[in-house]
């Protein structure tokens, strides 16, 4: 079988990344799923990486994915008459809702949302938690607080409300706007930030209405009260390890990410772990022994994606930071061990003909010693997405006549998508199956291809055959 890596990739654009060449480059050393993050950037510059990417789809030969990234409500103190202050343990510090620049003593927080949900009591973390303040009292323009642990604090850094939901929409003015144009710009999936509640969706889908998936962030320890409903609300799930980091003590993210990954499989959710998997190669040509770790994790823990951020968007290296996350992940699905977890954690399928027929196929990939792949016709890509929740031991091809779910298959785990024309018969399915599976996957005359398909074919919410075809001359 042609080697390939069954955990995908996902990889920030940004100014080291944003050209033709590079973009191409990337993909080839095995990025999957391209984020644009609109917290950076103009609409234009968005446009033009979409064109980018797609014609590096076409000279590749395979679908790619395009991940737009909603900046969504920033929480952010004003600014200082001298650009920035230092802080020292037992100060007292004063939030208030003045205009006027800050100084040592006091400084403006223009969000009246967080007054409303304040206590006495309250911690609130700016600059990343690096500035830690406790409220001492508060009124419904100001907060006194004493500092925790001090630090310089400059212009507009952002705050942190750990523990407490804040009355804020997922979506603001702008991400309704930078929204509209990626829709536009044929975005696959789209990345809604600050998702506390599942109400925080409904929004978001009314907007969308059905042209994108919606990948909800989960950086707020509110979401983990609801997390299965917003799984069961959403398309796919991405662990912002950073933002959570913040409000959620260190030692319990490793656990949380864990939690996570484990529901959006028992959900059947694809699920992306990002943050800071390979940050010191912002700056370096190779990662730390320990960032490799995390990475490795990660695929032990069967994440469908891992995600590369400022090393691919400002790095120095994106394409080496493509390059060593794949053999990372290549390295790690190569050894027993990695199946040993992966059997380990097995999910029991839902009692149901469509998750039988896909346990089913899972159990024949092992069975037989020639299966080559398996096999999924699909309209909407909810049989291949069925088939991927088993993590079998072979690859997975999704074979749709939509370009758009193509694409969208491209999060999930172990699925080489394939786009084909509409097929009435069961033969013509298991021809071009074949013929795809000798491209793709190397396959060779002889070898058995497990198919999965609804009957009738072109017809979304039905998986109901199992067919083993034998791949002839």
């Amino acid at each position: 079988m042609k080697q390939m890596h069954f955990t995908k990739i996902v990889s920030t654009l940004g100014p080291a990344s944003s050209s033709p060449e590079t973009i191409k480059a990337l993909a080839q050393a095995g990025v999957n799923v391209f984020r644009l993050n609109f917290s950076h950037g103009s609409h234009e510059t968005h446009r033009q990486n979409v064109a980018y990417i797609r014609q590096a789809e076409k000279e590749i030969g395979r679908p790619l994915a395009i991940l737009c990234d909603m900046q969504g409500p920033k929480l952010r103190i004003g600014v200082f008459k001298d650009d920035y202050i230092e802080l020292h343990i037992g100060d007292k510090f004063r939030l208030d809702m003045s205009p006027e620049p800050g100084d040592k003593t006091r400084v403006c927080l223009p969000h009246p949302e967080i007054f409303q949900a304040m206590t006495n009591g309250m911690d609130l973390l700016l600059n990343d938690g690096l500035v830690h303040l406790r409220v001492d009292a508060f009124g419904k323009d100001f907060a006194d607080t004493t500092v925790i642990s001090g630090g310089r604090l400059s212009n507009k850094k952002g705050v942190n409300v750990p523990g407490v939901p804040l009355p804020i929409d997922a979506l603001t003015e702008k991400d309704k706007s930078d929204l509209q144009a990626a829709l536009d710009m044929g975005a696959d999936m789209i990345g809604l930030s600050f998702v506390q509640r599942p109400e925080d969706l409904l929004l978001a889908r009314s907007l969308i209405n059905g042209r994108a998936w919606i990948v909800s962030k989960i950086e707020k320890p509110a979401a983990l009260e609801h997390l299965d409903e917003i799984i069961r609300l959403s398309d796919g799930i991405m662990v912002a390890r950073g933002d959570l980091g913040v409000e959620v003590p260190p030692e319990k993210v490793p656990v949380l990410q864990k939690k996570i990954i484990r529901a959006c499989r028992k959900g059947g959710k694809p699920v992306i772990v990002a943050t800071q998997m390979l940050e010191s190669m912002v700056a370096n040509p190779t990662p730390t022994r320990a960032e490799a770790s995390d990475v490795a994790t990660a695929v032990f823990d069967a994440a469908d994606a891992v995600m590369l951020s400022a090393e691919t968007a400002a790095g120095a290296y994106p394409v080496e930071a493509v390059t060593i996350m794949n053999k990372i992940i290549m390295e790690t699905e190569s050894h027993d061990l990695y199946r040993q977890y992966l059997d380990a954690a097995r999910l029991k399928p839902e009692h149901t003909p469509e998750h039988a027929i896909t346990a089913s196929a899972r159990v024949m990939a092992e069975t037989m010693e020639d299966a080559a792949a398996i096999v999924s016709y699909t309209i909407s890509g909810a049989t291949a997405g069925r088939v991927s929740r088993e993590r079998p031991y072979i690859p997975v091809m999704c074979l749709t006549p939509d370009e758009s779910v193509a694409r969208k298959m491209s999060l999930f785990w172990g699925i080489e998508s394939v786009t084909c024309e509409p097929q009435d018969l069961l033969v013509d399915v298991a021809r071009i199956a074949a013929c795809n599976c000798r491209k793709v996957f190397n396959a060779k005359v002889g070898d058995k291809i497990i198919i999965t398909a609804g009957l009738p074919f072109n017809i979304t919410g039905n998986t109901n055959l199992l067919h083993v075809y034998t791949i002839a001359e």
